[in-house]
């Protein structure tokens, strides 16, 4: 197993959580990945209920390791550096891969006419059925940052009960308890606070733009915080009379993980300004799931070094066997 262990500065929290979404790694990261976005075809998934949900994929000529996909945070997409640099370094290693999007993420707005929401699991296990059936190989992988690994945790949880089986699942910093984590967002540092407030937004603003029915556009313009938006929108379009119950309902937390029985890898940093690693206390424990808690590495961050190199690349090629 390859430890992580970055220089002294990069063992700042904040450092490694903010740089990776600066263009000090997005700018190299585009230009190195030129070629695997030039080439990626765009996939519309059909799920259940007339669902639609997108992706990209990219065919390695020769995958000899199988088919890996990888699934993005809450307000990021197929675009965002973590999710570039893990499909780069896995399809250089013989992967295919599959770049899924959430409803109302990355391009996908205009597909579905109802907003997203995180309780949404149903659609997301039958992406992972479209590609598996689309794509079909030896072996299948899912790995989720953050929001998406939530959501590949879950999935996996679920999985033999849906006839989906895949050979490992890898979550990366997931929200164990996302009410814990709204309000480590609403209360702590103001830079999370206001750069997740403006990507929800900006989400929402697209979302209108489609589906003008929905109505909130007046509502919004007088939102400021976190707090704000999700006092209207969890009772007004989500099924869930308050936030509490909302962010309660898809926790990994309690029981949610007890029926595991895919191999699965959690990886967590001790010092994640976001997910609080005493959390892993509250999940239930089975020998399908595997716990790694580098000392390091912040929010999805987990930068080797000045080069900008992803730690979480190299795990991911040694896990994925």
């Amino acid at each position: 197993m390859t430890e992580f262990n970055p220089p002294p500065l990069l063992r700042n929290p904040h450092v490694q959580t903010l740089i990776s979404s600066t263009p000090l790694r997005s700018w190299p990261l585009k230009r190195r990945t030129r070629e695997l976005r030039a080439t990626a075809e765009d996939v519309i998934l059909p799920c259940s209920d007339g669902i639609r949900l997108h992706g990209l994929y990219n065919a390695h000529p020769s995958p000899n390791r199988g088919l890996a996909i990888l699934l993005h945070g809450w307000e990021g997409d197929a675009e965002s550096s973590y999710q570039l640099s893990n499909a780069y370094t896995l399809h250089q290693a013989g992967f295919d891969v599959f770049r899924l999007h959430l409803r109302d993420h990355g391009p996908s707005h205009a597909l579905n006419p109802e907003l997203y929401n995180s309780t949404r699991l149903q659609e997301v296990i039958d992406a992972v059925v479209q590609v598996k059936q689309r794509y079909p190989r030896d072996k299948t992988f899912l790995a989720g940052h953050s929001l998406g690994g939530n959501f590949s945790l879950r999935l996996a949880a679920r999985a033999p009960e849906q006839g989906l089986h895949l050979d490992k699942v890898v979550a990366v910093c997931p929200v164990l308890d996302p009410w814990r984590t709204m309000r480590e967002l609403e209360q702590g540092s103001q830079i999370y606070h206001r750069y997740f407030v403006h990507r929800w937004k900006r989400s929402l603003k697209i979302k209108l733009e489609h589906f003008p029915e929905l109505g909130y556009g007046d509502s919004l313009l007088e939102m400021e915080t976190l707090a704000d938006m999700n006092a209207y929108f969890v009772p007004n379009y989500t099924g869930y009379d308050d936030p509490r119950s909302y962010y309660e309902a898809y926790a990994l937390t309690g029981d949610t993980l007890a029926d595991l029985r895919i191999p699965s890898h959690l990886i967590l940093s001790q010092d994640d300004p976001m997910i609080p690693c005493d959390d892993l206390e509250r999940i239930a424990k089975t020998d399908a799931l595997r716990i790694e808690t580098p000392k390091y590495g912040g929010h999805c961050g987990f930068l080797l070094n000045w080069r900008m190199q992803g730690w979480i690349d190299q795990r991911l090629v040694e896990l994925f066997h």
